[in-house]
């Protein structure tokens, strides 16, 4: 079972930026589409934001309308390590913060049941 790391989270204040990263242990996240989700307690798992396998042409990045503008998805050069940059925190962008990942096709890529691979969180507070 392959499974992604994340690390990153922390409490930071509000207004403030953290940057998570995901990568995978013996494989790499090169060949996948991935994104990150984020859940708080009694509410349903929420897809923040995705990016497709590296060398995938066309529109490949996507965000929920709730983070679009604060925070950017990213690999690094060679496709390994995928992060999330959070700029503008507020306090409802508290969570813990999952990394996943899919090798099939993907429909609706901000949605938990599209991905077969999940790590265990990162937990984001923002607070003052």
């Amino acid at each position: 079972h392959l499974q992604p790391v994340e690390s990153g989270g922390g409490l930071v204040q509000p207004g403030g930026s953290l940057r998570l990263s995901c990568v995978g242990t013996g494989f790499t996240l090169r060949y996948y589409t991935v994104a990150w989700f984020r859940q708080t307690p009694g509410k349903e798992r929420e897809g923040v934001a995705y990016i497709c396998r590296s060398g995938k042409t066309g529109s490949c990045i996507d965000y929920s309308d709730s983070v679009k503008g604060r925070f950017t998805i990213s690999r690094d050069d060679d496709g390994k390590t995928v992060y999330l940059q959070m700029n503008s925190l507020k306090p409802e962008d508290t969570a813990v913060y999952y990394c996943a990942f899919t090798g099939g096709v993907v429909i609706r890529p901000l949605s938990p049941g599209e991905y077969d691979n999940w790590g265990q969180g990162t937990q984001v507070t923002v607070s003052s």
